[in-house]
């Protein structure tokens, strides 16, 4: 079967990343999650992604540089930022760079796995 999308995650906490690997897998994504920018950076390089999903505080490049660079090398890529440190003028800051969403966390994953599913146009699952 297809997957849905691929998708890149980055978050400096490889815990959250993880947890959000394995609830976008059960939803037929392909995801790799990384916990470096210079990880996710590199790996942009090498392969196409649909999706980033990207925290925005970490150390070297944050998520707005990461944001920017994944936007350079694949200008269709559709750049979700999350964060922690959510505020309307970082929500509207991050739009701005070209972000096609923001997510103050704690999100419930199905509403990221939503947006995510509206982002490549399939339909939406119910509720759980």
């Amino acid at each position: 079967m297809e997957p849905v999308a691929r998708v890149l995650i980055l978050d400096d906490e490889p815990v959250v990343g993880e947890r959000l690997k394995a609830t976008l897998e059960r939803a037929g994504f392909f995801v790799e999650a990384f916990s470096t920018s210079r990880e996710a950076l590199d790996r942009l390089n090498e392969e196409s992604f649909d999706i980033l999903v990207t925290d925005l505080k970490m150390s070297g490049p944050d998520g707005l540089d990461v944001l920017q660079a994944a936007r350079n090398i694949h200008p269709d890529i559709k750049p979700v930022v999350i964060t922690g440190f959510a505020t309307r003028d970082t929500a509207e800051k991050v739009l701005a760079s070209g972000a096609v969403a923001f997510l103050a966390k704690p999100f419930k994953m199905s509403r990221l796995r939503q947006l995510l599913l509206q982002l490549m146009g399939q339909p939406e699952e119910p509720e759980k």
